[in-house]
């Protein structure tokens, strides 16, 4: 009975090392693939922090695959850290979640057009300078 529980414990640790290294090579895709994306949209990728986040079953061509998810920081400007997620079978991004910058109203008004601040409001709406030079 030894030599078969001996066996055993064998096989489980070698389909456990073999599980570790199979998720090992699927994370470096994923730290490819979020880099590939950073620069792509003109974000900046932090300290490598692509980890795994989730599994879940999906049907794909009517086979039920699994899919993991990656979460990972960017930044926009250099001074933020937003989260961002992407999400893979096999070696295919099936979908990616990316920060976006949003505008409040009042900067809407200032980098669009003519919607002046508030009354009573501290904002001062910029307007384009006009190019008048004393000569």
């Amino acid at each position: 009975m030894s030599d078969l529980s001996n066996l055993l414990l064998l096989l489980v640790l070698g389909a456990i090392v073999g599980l570790w290294l199979k998720l090992s090579v699927a994370r470096e895709r994923a730290v490819q693939e979020a880099r590939r994306q950073c620069l792509q949209h003109g974000l900046q990728l932090l300290d490598e922090t692509v980890g795994l986040r989730g599994l879940r079953l999906r049907r794909v061509n009517g086979l039920r695959m699994i899919e993991r998810c990656y979460g990972f920081e960017v930044s926009i400007d250099g001074h933020d850290r937003e989260p961002g997620r992407l999400w893979m079978i096999g070696n295919a991004l099936t979908s990616l979640s990316l920060p976006t910058i949003e505008l409040l109203p009042h900067e809407e008004a200032v980098a669009g057009t003519a919607l002046p601040a508030a009354p009573g409001s501290n904002v001062v709406p910029l307007r384009p300078r006009t190019d008048r030079r004393l000569h």
